[in-house]
């Protein structure tokens, strides 16, 4: 029988594969999308932050002001993000995600789920429980507090 950290590797590589099986698809929206890796943050933080100021999407992203504004005028020229005067302080603009940003963010985020149903179709009930037993022994192993 193979050593703990021999199975240990196995799998890490086991999942390396699977990874690259996935993103070698080039439907995937991120290839389509032509966005910077700074615009895709932008959208990703926007995402699970909903409306910000732009000094707190600065901030976030460690950048400042005057770098955010040009980041943050192509994605409303592409009608991902959308600035609104700040319902408590008219001096504040806030930045938010347009239904065309959540769509694309939510396309981005989800791509893979096609994909793996599909893989995962292809196995049997069997085979569907074991991998099942083995997510959750996984699952359960995240959320332990121990190292």
């Amino acid at each position: 029988m193979a050593t703990k950290e021999q199975l240990i590797a196995d799998i890490m590589g086991a999942q390396q594969r699977l990874q690259d099986l996935i993103a070698e698809d080039r439907e995937d929206p991120l290839f389509s999308s032509h966005l910077t890796l700074s615009q895709l943050k932008i959208l990703m933080l926007l995402a699970r932050h909903g409306s910000v100021s732009g000094g707190e999407l600065a901030g976030m992203l460690g950048i400042g002001a005057a770098a955010l504004t040009g980041m943050v005028d192509r994605l409303v020229v592409q009608d991902l993000v959308a600035r609104a005067e700040d319902p408590h302080d008219r001096r504040v603009r806030r930045i938010a995600l347009t239904r065309t940003g959540r769509d694309l963010i939510g396309s981005i985020f989800n791509a893979g789920d096609a994909k793996m149903r599909t893989i995962l179709s292809r196995l049997s009930a069997e085979e569907l429980d074991l991998v099942a037993q083995a997510t959750e022994l996984i699952i359960k192993a995240a959320g332990s507090s121990e190292s």
